[in-house]
């Protein structure tokens, strides 16, 4: 447990006491949080100022489910006339990063802390999840739940740390350049994986070559004692060699060309399963090699397994202990290649979290691997692609949009259907390369959607949701997944005992 009084929060953040507060209040840093509804007894709410709701005006409602403490902008008085406990500061938001800060600095002086920081365009929170698991497995860990990675995630991950964690997996998200140098300064860590440069957010950054600016501000953040965790396969990533004091680690597949004298984990003998999912040799740079077995559906994310070893090998963990940890991890995170197996034989497969053209592909390439199954022809299955929009694209989404049309067609998906009016150049892209029929719908909204489905589905298909999360397919994709097993449960299939099993599997997705 980490403990702040009141003094020193408001001593930290730049704030004051109200007069209903004093000093020596102590607060568990770990009930600080930003949603009212999840208050509790002695915990801390931040009544931070949203885009869609000010968090001000919950602040009555935290108090009265037990929180004895408010980080506020403003004074807010109760019924009486008395200002609601709380710490008056300039901007709530970066109190909570203050507050970090603060915590970690703590934590480092009073024993053995490693802090883990991970960005990229695609696969953070897979290869956070597959870290966490390996460190979790030697000592106390503390990782983002779910996909914590910008500047109010972050503290809510730190805030879950205390004098036990040995490690602390941070997850970095960026929408400008800054924001990954803001949340390096917050939590400093010793090593910083970089996974890839993709087009994830590149209407709102203005190009790639600022997403690499933004990305490479987690090498910068590192001292000499740190380690820099690159990706040997993409230009962009290894370029960013140059912008760190800190010794390099490389990953990527055997072949790719590592500079002289430098260490690598390295992917050998690569190949797939019949389920899609990853096998290799991984190769350390003690030149032991020990296999994987991965049970995250998908090639692509051959990478986020590398990135996790690689993590793990800087922080000191031996080879054999890192490949114990990889092998048969699957992903954790809901809404990223989330299976499940109705009762009926469809497969749904849930990967609508987020979205770029990049882990758009990668989802297609897989959900045609998986209806191939062994090669047999005998055993193949239907497959289908359930897409929306990609969002934050800017001046090329249309053309990314037709692109990936394209791409459905070529991998042999068996349907597509397209949903909302921003998705549809997919739509159009598809009939335009040919060899189409009414393979391809366009409709307009999710609950054509929903019907259209229904009506369409049969056992053995397989069924991919994949959009951006504003979009929404995320929530169709639950709703396809528990239709059939509602009426499985009213009309058994084949024993009372049936029912759906949910394995989550995680792929790439946008910052």
């Amino acid at each position: 447990m980490i403990e702040l009084s009141a003094a020193r929060i408001a001593a930290l953040t730049e704030g004051r006491l109200t007069r209903t507060v004093a000093g020596d209040l102590t607060i568990d840093v770990a009930k600080i949080g930003t949603d009212s509804r999840e208050t509790g007894a002695g915990s801390v709410y931040v009544a931070k100022v949203g885009e869609h709701a000010d968090g001000h005006d919950y602040i009555p409602a935290a108090i009265a489910s037990g929180a004895v403490l408010v980080l506020a902008e403003r004074e807010l008085n109760a019924a009486d006339g008395a200002p609601y406990p709380a710490v008056i500061v300039p901007d709530a938001v970066a109190a909570m990063g203050l507050l970090a800060a603060e915590v970690v600095r703590v934590i480092r002086a009073a024993g053995e802390l490693t802090v883990v920081g991970i960005t990229g365009s695609a696969g953070k929170t897979t290869t956070k999840d597959l870290l966490a698991g390996v460190f979790a497995r030697v000592a106390e860990t503390v990782a983002p739940q779910e996909s914590f990675n910008g500047e109010i995630g972050v503290p809510l991950t730190v805030f879950r740390a205390d004098l036990s964690t040995r490690f602390l997996v941070v997850e970095m998200g960026a929408t400008k350049i800054g924001h990954i140098q803001y949340l390096a300064q917050m939590v400093k860590p010793d090593i910083g994986v970089v996974l890839g440069v993709g087009s994830a957010h590149s209407g709102e950054f203005g190009g790639v070559a600022n997403i690499a600016q933004a990305k490479g501000e987690m090498v910068e953040a590192l001292g000499r004692s740190g380690t820099a965790v690159l990706n040997l396969g993409d230009s962009r990533v290894s370029a960013m060699a140059a912008r760190t004091v800190a010794p390099v680690l490389w990953f990527g597949e055997a072949g790719l060309p590592v500079p002289d004298g430098q260490p690598a984990l390295l992917a050998e003998n690569v190949r797939s399963s019949a389920r899609a999912t990853p096998e290799f040799d991984l190769r350390f740079p003690d030149g032991s090699a020990w296999p994987i077995r991965s049970e995250l559906i998908g090639g692509h994310h051959l990478n986020n397994l590398l990135a996790a070893g690689a993590a793990a090998w800087a922080a000191g963990l031996p080879a054999e202990q890192i490949a114990a940890g990889l092998s048969g991890q699957g992903a954790k995170s809901r809404w990223r290649m989330e299976r499940t197996e109705r009762a009926d034989g469809v497969t749904v497969i849930n990967d609508a979290y987020n979205a770029n053209p990049e882990s758009m592909r990668a989802a297609l390439r897989a959900l045609a691997e998986l209806g191939r199954g062994d090669g047999d022809p005998a055993n193949r299955r239907r497959t289908w692609a359930v897409l929306g929009a990609m969002l934050n694209l800017g001046e090329e989404s249309i053309q990314a949009h037709s692109s990936l049309g394209q791409t459905v067609v070529r991998l042999n998906i068996s349907r597509l259907l397209v949903i909302g009016a921003q998705a549809r150049p997919l739509h159009i892209g598809a009939i335009n390369e040919g060899s189409w029929g009414e393979e391809s719908v366009h409709v307009p909204d999710l609950d054509s959607a929903f019907d259209f489905l229904q009506e369409e589905l049969r056992p053995g298909d397989i069924v991919l949701f994949k959009s951006s999360r504003d979009s929404g397919l995320r929530y169709l994709g639950d709703r396809i997944a528990l239709a059939q097993a509602q009426d499985a449960e009213q009309h058994p299939v084949t024993s009372p005992e049936d029912s759906i099993s949910t394995v989550s599997d995680e792929t790439s997705g946008e910052d």
